[in-house]
């Protein structure tokens, strides 16, 4: 079960979701002769499942802990929940206290949340104890708000989003994490929230849903500013090159990405209560680089990349879910842009600068909603090569010579990405756009880990003994063998770049090593199977994969603990 480590600081303002479920207020002038009131809203519901959340206000003595009782009248199954520790046994229902929110002041408030299962009818409860004593059940009022704050509600952006702001910590990665051995040093950390299939905005397979992790993030927030990552991916025909992350939608379906995707994200971040969250969406990874590097003549061309360059489709869902995502104020939408042993080649380098600008201006979108862009989303690329440049040579030949190199104008990450984003305000992107780097898994430390230079016997040596990424090539992407947990995430820690960040949630697989059936439309890419001799995309090497790996975005606790391992900078 997952539950946030961050003390809540303010309560909760919620509003009704779409169960239009009420409950009758406390009578005018009665507070202070009530000893609690609860404020239970069902905020989502969907077929199955729904997203309640709970806010109790103590009138009476101040409380050092505390406990929560209802029943359902129905079938109603808790299945996760956070700012609590909940059992349920039959229809009872028990919700208690938190290490770091057991103390209730009088007139104090504190909120908590959970998902649950149903069928048939979900009937709000009618009846709640504190610690024994019945409560009133309050309708909570309606409206915006949210927990205080300025930027985002303001209607005006501010320019990096990550400044003078916390991020949200996922409450449900955090659990996983924090379970492992050792696993509490960065239990801790911010996460991207991958909203990855249309089951994924209301809770996939009882998880928690969008309006669930908002309110936890408004729960963290308190009276500062809090940004929350998003990974909007989709689109569809998904990353045609890519077997184990092709989405749930066939190359056609651009109309329903529009109105059962996009538009239901669009409505739940236009909500008034969630103004007050910096949101940073990171759009549709991977995709439009794939129309640069593997369409038409050249030898990592697919049919299926071919398919989405010809049908559009592309261009018009990321050009479109600018558009919609970029109307909200408080929105800050950051387009992927591969990393730098995908881009960094002059055949690929202006190209796909112009490929995003024109995404950027399709569908109604502008170059104005575009805040910026993301390099090496869940991929390994070094942060920053010390042991070696491109402008190198040994014996007369240059480092682009090597094998590793290959031509490649750019070592690493941050050289790639403070040039590119110079390319992009060459295209027509505005100046003031910033650059986010995922380093949840590029440390590459540990004992492999080079403390020098290579020997400059030819330029291969120089290069191989030099390099920090230990990749057998710099094209294999799938749960890397050696890799480790990179810079932790922090604002501003470069020129024109906004954040690093960990938007691969550390710990959550690639792809599964093996074919394994599932309702999640994830394919088998070889990539990630440990024995495959590679294709033409990694020059026919080894996948240098991890073996018995998940299916991607499950949780695979060897590289989990791998990545702590190697983590460079090393972990205390």
């Amino acid at each position: 079960m997952s539950r946030t480590r961050t003390s809540l600081l303010a309560a909760l303002v919620l509003v009704a979701g779409a169960s239009g479920a009420a409950l009758t207020a406390a009578p005018a002038g009665a507070a202070t002769s009530i000893p609690c009131t609860v404020d239970y809203k069902v905020q989502n519901q969907w077929d199955t499942g729904f997203t309640a959340a709970v806010t109790i206000t103590n009138n009476a003595a101040a409380k050092s802990s505390w406990s929560l009782k209802w029943s359902y009248a129905g079938n109603q199954k808790v299945t996760s929940y956070w700012n609590t520790k909940l059992t349920q046994s039959g229809t009872a229902v028990t919700a208690g206290n938190e290490t770091y929110n057991g103390t209730l002041a009088t007139g104090g408030s504190v909120s908590f949340g959970f998902n649950g299962s149903y069928s048939g009818t979900n009937a709000v409860p009618t009846t709640f104890t504190l610690d024994g004593v019945t409560c009133n059940v309050d309708d909570g009022g309606s409206g915006g708000g949210g927990g205080g704050g300025g930027g985002g509600g303001t209607g005006t952006r501010v320019d990096n989003p990550y400044t003078g702001a916390k991020v949200y910590v996922n409450p449900e990665w955090s659990a996983k994490a924090a379970a492992e051995p050792g696993g509490s040093r960065v239990s801790n950390q911010p996460t991207g929230v991958w909203l990855d299939r249309i089951a994924a905005i209301n809770g996939a397979g009882g998880g928690m849903g969008l309006r669930a992790h908002l309110d936890a993030a408004l729960a963290q927030k308190g009276s500062g500013e809090e940004v929350v990552q998003l990974v909007v991916y989709d689109l569809p025909g998904r990353d045609c090159a890519a077997l184990a992350s092709n989405g749930e939608l066939g190359p056609t379906e651009i109309d329903k990405y529009k109105t059962q995707f996009i538009d239901p994200i669009a409505t739940i971040l236009s909500d008034p209560k969630y103004a007050s969250l910096r949101i940073v969406t990171t759009i549709e990874i991977d995709s439009l680089p794939n129309l640069v590097t593997n369409t038409g003549s050249r030898a990592t061309a697919t049919a299926n990349c071919d398919t989405m360059l010809a049908n559009g489709n592309y261009v018009k869902g990321v050009g479109y879910a600018l558009a919609k995502l970029g109307a909200i104020p408080n929105v800050y939408n950051y387009l992927d842009a591969g990393h730098h042993g995908w881009l960094g080649w002059d055949d690929n380098f202006g190209a796909a600068a112009n490929v995003f600008k024109q995404a950027a201006t399709s569908e109604g979108a502008t170059v104005d909603d575009v805040q910026g862009f993301i390099t090496n989303t869940a991929n390994y690329s070094a942060l920053k090569e010390d042991n070696f440049t491109i402008n190198d040579s040994v014996n007369g030949t240059s480092v682009r010579q090597s094998k590793w190199v290959d031509w490649n104008r750019y070592a690493d990450e941050l050289s790639f990405a403070q040039a590119f984003r110079n390319q992009l305000v060459s295209v027509g992107f505005n100046s003031n756009i910033g650059m986010l780097i995922d380093t949840s898994r590029n440390g590459w430390g540990g004992t492999a880990r080079p403390t020098g230079p290579g020997p400059k016997t030819s330029v291969d040596t120089y290069v191989d003994g030099g390099r920090y990424d230990r990749r057998i090539h710099v094209g294999n992407w799938c749960n890397q063998s050696g890799a480790g947990l990179g810079e932790r995430p922090q604002a501003s820690p470069a020129a024109g770049i906004d954040a690093y960040v960990w938007m691969k949630p550390p710990g959550e697989s690639d792809g599964s090593s093996s074919a394994i059936a599932n309702d999640e439309g994830k394919g088998f890419d070889r990539m990630c199977d440990p024995t495959y001799t590679g294709n033409a995309r990694n020059n026919n090497n080894m996948s240098g994969a991890l073996p018995n790996a998940p299916l991607s975005g499950h949780w695979f606790s060897a590289q989990f603990q791998q990545l702590m391992q190697n983590a460079y900078p090393p972990l205390p």
